[in-house]
């Protein structure tokens, strides 16, 4: 399991904390929708009708909106159910899928499982050890031990090995586990859009170097500007180290470079596509003498983007068949500005990337751009997710941060993206 934040665990000390909601009670808000009466959806659900009503009652308390009105016809959700119900159900449907995968087809978890028992395990699949799990739930060693024997006995499976200095996390927990952040996200997300969120819709964004030197600031700019009810939470990496975190849902999407081939679990949307440049220090001899050949920019060391990332395969096919010096194989633009102006290596570099090195004076473009290479950024997210209207409104941010880049838009960035 990737290292998960905490963040989607100290919302538990909060009154409205969905680890305070009822397994029984979010599924039975599915049943008196599809039933449109408590009688038959207290049936359905195995409840008395006077449990399932008070039931009801409790989340509309924790909740704090009415979520169904009686009518002649029989009870309909409000607007704020309606909402209520979208994600209460997706978060069913991701309890029950990663239950029914490890416990056979027939488990229904709102009748053998419990937030305790939830709770305790993504702790546990987050730190990897009793006492600190303890800790951040603020119960005892025994109560989390316990937790977790009645969660596996109620499963049938070990989700968890004890080891000596620690817990082990098998493939069937991995499983387990990412099935359950999903679910919890999406509780979370109903938390978000009523209003309950104590700390404000957070959106976490996952971004590769291509995208982050402009486009991930430039969007989370426009919205800090409109004031915007919403925090960032930024992760940074590449797209292959990001997209076991977007899966289990720790974050909301990638922004960078998009995979080559469709991947059936995610869908990717293109914001724009620029040709990649050669870059060097201000001082460097080749700096405004035209497009240098091949042989001439393999006779000088380079840095070079890691194995398998869009920018090292365009430097490949750049120099295919030539074997120039790589002493430095590096993703950062920080530290690839740096030594780029202190010697005389190249690197191939994105023009988004640069542009603040090369406005500033700490680096310039030696030649033109690519011709026929071109690199395309866009935004990669599960398809099963379903954005908040503040994850929505980042999204139309991103696609407005991306049409700025383009040579007919009329909007100023707010960050700065030209060369000259």
């Amino acid at each position: 399991m990737n290292d998960l934040s905490g963040a989607s665990l100290r919302i538990q000390d909060e009154m409205t904390s969905v680890f305070h909601l009822n397994l029984r009670h979010v599924h039975a808000l599915t049943a008196v929708h599809e039933h449109g009466s408590i009688s038959a959806a207290a049936t359905a659900v195995s409840l008395s009708q006077p449990a399932l009503t008070q039931g009801i009652l409790k989340l509309e308390s924790q909740l704090e909106v009415v979520l169904f009105e009686r009518r002649p016809d029989g009870i309909v959700p409000t607007s704020a159910g309606a909402l209520v119900l979208e994600r209460t159900s997706a978060s069913m449907g991701h309890l029950t899928a990663g239950c029914r995968l490890i416990a056979g087809a027939d488990f229904s978890p709102e009748r053998r499982l419990t937030m305790t028992q939830l709770r305790a395990f993504l702790s546990l699949s987050k730190t990897c050890s009793f006492a600190a799990s303890a800790a951040e739930l603020g119960l005892s060693q025994p109560a989390v031990h316990r937790a977790m024997r009645e969660l596996e006995d109620a499963l049938g499976r070990k989700l968890i090995e004890r080891r000596t200095r620690g817990v082990h996390i098998p493939f069937a927990g991995h499983r387990f586990a990412r099935s359950c952040w999903l679910a919890i996200k999406e509780l979370q997300a109903a938390l978000s859009e009523l209003g309950l969120d104590p700390r404000n819709p957070v959106i976490s964004i996952g971004t590769t170097p291509l995208a982050r030197a402009f486009l991930v600031p430039e969007a989370m700019s426009l919205m800090v500007t409109e004031k915007y009810p919403a925090n960032f939470r930024v992760v940074e990496g590449s797209w292959a180290d990001l997209v076991e975190s977007l899966r289990d849902g720790e974050i909301d999407l990638i922004v960078g470079e998009q995979p080559d081939a469709g991947i059936s679990d995610l869908e990717c949307t293109a914001l724009y596509t620029e040709a990649p440049v050669v870059v060097a220090g201000r001082h460097h001899h080749l700096v405004g003498k035209g497009n240098p050949s091949h042989q001439t920019l393999a006779s000088y060391p380079w840095i070079i983007a890691p194995e398998a990332s869009p920018l090292r395969v365009e430097w490949e096919q750049l120099l295919s068949g030539i074997r120039p010096q790589t002493p430095v194989e590096c993703g950062s633009i920080m530290i690839i500005g740096r030594m780029l102006s202190s010697s005389d290596m190249l690197t191939l570099a994105l023009p988004d990337q640069v542009a603040l090195q090369i406005r500033s004076g700490l680096l310039a473009r030696i030649g033109d751009p690519l011709a026929g290479s071109m690199i395309t950024v866009g935004a990669t997210k599960r398809r099963s997710w379903r954005p908040t209207s503040a994850q929505r409104r980042f999204l139309d941010l991103l696609h407005q941060a991306s049409e700025s880049l383009s040579e007919t838009s009329d909007r100023k960035p707010m960050i700065e993206a030209a060369w000259v």
